[in-house]
């Protein structure tokens, strides 16, 4: 079986898929991609079904090593560039798949743009499902690659040993990337535990993503809010996207990583559709929140899904500097240019 191996681990690089959410009820975390978006894009454009596991990167991604006879990989979440450490080094654009060879080296530095992105390759990667799902959640030691980030030295077993020559595929628009606007937040359950005065000013502020921000969820920065009934409640369920709003009136938006139950109010939950705006978010980042209705938010997700099909139907063959031959043999950064601006 073909594998590749981590030589730099990166910063806190797990693999992920879409998640167990049908395990909450025992208490399971969801887990899974933080962007779903950026997720799914990255195994379509290697040819890999959407809920297959792939590598989440965050801050800094890994440098790795094919020991396949060849691989297939794309890059997605991201503007950075894939770089290919051969020779001179050429750097590979994301959202574009790329087929490396044994004994090849490829890495992915600094992820400057969004708070994460994916690495996916061609037939996935060879760990146990748990749960139904490959999943990591760090803090249980469950699921992924021995239930933790990737490390120095691992290697992860690979679906295919070997990744069949063919056109290799881009997807251009990367707008997605840029979107921005209020989260829109269904509010409930627990909004009668705020003032109407603190309503108001949660849906009329701005708040800052503080440095206590990972898969579990996001401490924000900025007005207090006053609870009009305390702040302890019976613990109940916490679905991804909660805004829990604890003694220091300060909300905690919960992702991937959240716990199945909390004891804090909850003055409402960030729509499923604006769940992959919530990943990309950095430290320093700002938002603000927009209360809309059920029946909006379930149009809203059908419409992602929309868009998320028409990216699909819109990957185009990536331009010739691809060609594996050329690829290999020579340093094509002011071809990647070039052949760039003649497809705009």
């Amino acid at each position: 079986m073909g594998a590749v191996k981590v030589l730099s681990a990166g910063f806190n690089v797990t693999l992920q898929d879409l998640g167990r959410p049908q395990h909450q009820h025992l208490g399971v975390p969801v887990s899974g991609a933080l962007d779903p978006v950026a997720f799914r894009l990255a195994n379509a454009l290697v040819g890999n079904p959407g809920e297959t596991v792939a590598l989440e990167l965050r801050l800094m991604g890994p440098t790795l090593e094919v020991m396949a006879d060849s691989a297939r990989v794309a890059l997605a979440g991201t503007r950075a560039q894939l770089e290919l450490l051969d020779g001179d080094g050429v750097q590979l654009p994301s959202h574009c798949s790329v087929r490396v060879t044994r004994g090849q080296r490829l890495r992915i530095s600094s992820i400057a743009d969004s708070g994460v992105a994916y690495l996916a390759i061609e037939g996935g990667i060879e760990v146990p499902e748990l749960y139904g799902s490959r999943s990591t959640y760090v803090r249980a030691s469950l699921g992924g690659f021995g239930g933790r980030a990737l490390q120095e030295g691992d290697e992860l077993p690979l679906g295919l040993t070997e990744a069949e020559p063919r056109g290799e595929i881009r997807h251009d628009d990367l707008s997605y990337l840029d979107q921005g606007g209020p989260m829109r937040i269904v509010f409930g359950p627990q909004d009668d535990y705020f003032t109407s005065a603190a309503i108001d000013l949660f849906l009329g502020s701005d708040y800052l993503v503080s440095r206590e921000a990972d898969r579990m969820g996001i401490r924000l920065d900025g007005p207090e809010l006053e609870h009009a009934r305390g702040y302890n409640i019976v613990s109940d369920g916490i679905v991804t996207g909660a805004v829990q709003v604890p003694g220091t009136g300060l909300p905690i938006v919960l992702l991937a990583d959240h716990q199945t139950t909390g004891g804090y109010p909850k003055i409402g939950t960030v729509i499923s559709a604006d769940i992959p705006r919530l990943g990309r978010l950095r430290p320093g980042d700002s938002l603000r929140f927009e209360r809309i209705s059920v029946q909006q938010a379930e149009g809203l997700r059908r419409e992602l899904e929309g868009q998320i099909m028409r990216m699909i139907e819109k990957f185009r063959p990536a331009d010739g500097w691809l060609d594996e031959t050329a690829l290999y043999s020579q340093n094509l950064v002011s071809g990647v240019i070039a052949g760039s601006e003649d497809a705009g």
